[in-house]
């Protein structure tokens, strides 16, 4: 494993000296997945059930899980007993990819300060030390946190780490960003981007008096701006969650006999946000390590008279499937493609201007920048920005990929799949339809008086989950103490008259409606706002 980091630091790869790595049995994995592989994470009873749950799978179908690597310091990576030695050989490159993306992917700037295993062991201690005083009641409030543990703010909390000490911004410039585009306008991201590439651009063109021309315009376009700062009185109240909100706000919480609450609270909202970063570069995390694990291995003289078991097993994790999306493929190919990009000088506008299909074949400035340009990808992107920048025409072409749909056979009574679309935004768009995306639910300050705590949902073109809400909603209640109202849009199916119903039927446009669900004493009613 020694030579095998000097091979990876040789090609590139940059990670701390020291790492643990374990040899475990599969019975010791099955039990470690629930926790995520922490093996200090604190205990809660949902954990067990987790862990029956997949030796019951296993026992059905048995399988062999290669190995598993933690964001901690030092990295920690666990490797089956079962795995012959030419074998751990490729795992380790592999865990070492994910350690190289671990300690330079910006979007996890936050965990590199501190080790996340000290800090459960300590929360682990604190949960068993409350649990012994307050019995089952600990447990009720690990599970109404984490039924809202997807919507801590992880970008809030990143973007303070990349506010420069020179960085001089006004009250002012904080409030039309922070809160006047986002919480009044609600702009979209693409108009955001474009205020934020325009002030930049005043700094550069007028210096000193850059901020005053760039209000200056702005004021044209709002003018209402000055008044709504002027209610601030210049201070901003800061963007906050909603267990970040309950833990400052609840009058339930902020009883003297309830501060342990806060506790157990704020460890739930940390361990969320530890992990964010690994669900949102899924596909740009696994691509890395299967590129580098393929090429690292490819280049070892310890594959020697393995080379159809690596095969066997490469092919495995990295093949693409043709229904479906596997990470590992999707991403190793696209890291592929884009050293191949950078070596050949096609992510240029140079080869983006060309029309002609054999012009743009044979282009080649012999750049020879693929490794660099891979590199800076690595570092700077998370899987939203992956896919929806480099997934091109090129791309899907060259690995064959499409949409694929279905449809149910009325005769027969079975599916039917057939490729819907070959075109680069559809296969894009899919993608990005699969990425993680927890709804966007904040407090309504103006209505939340009189004991009453009210929610709005800022609605993204999907409804929230029926079967959730009350649930979710019975323990916002009990944090808060009082009555919860939450405000979001319902779709209702409409057919045309005659036609067939049941899945597969087809046929129909969804009608949206605005709706407010309120639990109030642990009963949850729905009332109609407006129709859209």
């Amino acid at each position: 494993m020694e030579g095998c980091k000097e091979r990876a630091r040789d090609a590139g790869l940059s990670f701390t000296d020291e790492s643990l790595e374990y040899i475990v049995t599969n019975r010791d994995l099955l039990e470690l997945m629930p926790k995520v592989m922490i093996p200090t994470l604190y205990d809660y009873w949902v954990h067990d059930l987790e862990v029956l749950r997949e030796k019951g799978k296993y026992e059905l179908y048995p399988h062999n899980p290669y190995e598993t690597v933690i964001n901690t310091r030092p990295p920690i990576s666990f490797y089956n007993d079962n795995n012959p030695d030419w074998l751990n050989v490729m795992i380790f490159y592999h865990v070492l990819g994910h350690i190289d993306f671990f300690q330079n992917n910006l979007y996890f700037r936050h965990t590199w300060d501190y080790d996340f295993t000290g800090q459960a062991l300590s929360d682990k201690r604190l949960i068993a030390r409350l649990r012994s005083e307050k019995g089952h009641w600990v447990d009720y409030v690990i599970e109404f946190a984490r039924a809202i543990d997807n919507l801590v703010n992880y970008h809030g909390e990143l973007a303070k780490l990349y506010v420069p000490d020179t960085a001089v911004m006004s009250e002012r410039l904080d409030y039309y960003f922070d809160v006047f585009l986002q919480r009044l306008k609600h702009v979209p991201v693409s108009d955001y981007l474009k205020e934020v590439a325009r002030y930049n651009d005043c700094l550069k063109e007028f210096g000193e008096q850059g901020e005053k021309t760039f209000f200056s315009e702005a004021v044209k376009k709002y003018p209402e701006l000055e008044a709504h700062f002027a209610k601030q009185d210049g201070r901003l109240s800061p963007r906050r969650d909603l267990l970040q909100y309950l833990m400052d706000e609840s009058p339930f919480l902020n009883r003297d006999e309830n501060e342990w609450m806060k506790q157990v609270m704020e460890i739930v909202r940390n361990t969320s946000i530890f992990f964010q970063p690994q669900i949102r570069t899924k596909i740009m995390n696994e691509g890395w390590a299967s590129y580098w694990h393929e090429k690292l291995f490819l280049q070892d003289d310890r594959i020697k008279g393995h080379e159809v078991d690596f095969a066997r097993v490469h092919a495995g994790v990295t093949s693409l499937p043709r229904v479906g999306l596997n990470p590992y493929a999707l991403g190793m190919r696209l890291f592929t493609w884009l050293d191949e990009l950078g070596d050949t000088g096609r992510y240029s506008l140079a080869y983006q201007r060309l029309t002609a299909s054999e012009a743009r074949k044979g282009f080649d400035t012999g750049a020879g920048q693929g490794q660099e340009f891979i590199f800076r990808i690595r570092e700077n992107l998370c899987d939203y920005l992956f896919i929806k920048e480099f997934i091109d025409q090129d791309f899907t072409d060259r690995y064959k990929l499409f949409v694929v749909d279905r449809r149910l056979d009325q005769q027969r009574q079975v599916w039917q799949y057939f490729v819907k679309s070959r075109k680069s935004e559809d296969y894009r768009q899919m993608l990005l339809d699969t990425l993680y995306h927890p709804p966007v639910i904040e407090v309504d300050q103006e209505r939340t008086y009189g004991g009453q705590l009210s929610l709005v949902h800022r609605f993204e073109g999907k409804q929230l989950v029926r079967e959730y809400l009350a649930n979710t909603m019975l323990g916002i209640e009990f944090l808060w103490g009082g009555p919860v109202s939450l405000e979001t849009s319902d779709g209702i199916m409409e057919r045309p008259s005659g036609s067939p119903r049941g899945e597969g039927a087809g046929g129909g446009e969804i009608r949206w409606q605005r709706v407010k669900y309120t639990m109030h004493e642990k009963v949850l009613s729905r009332q109609l706002v407006e129709r859209i």
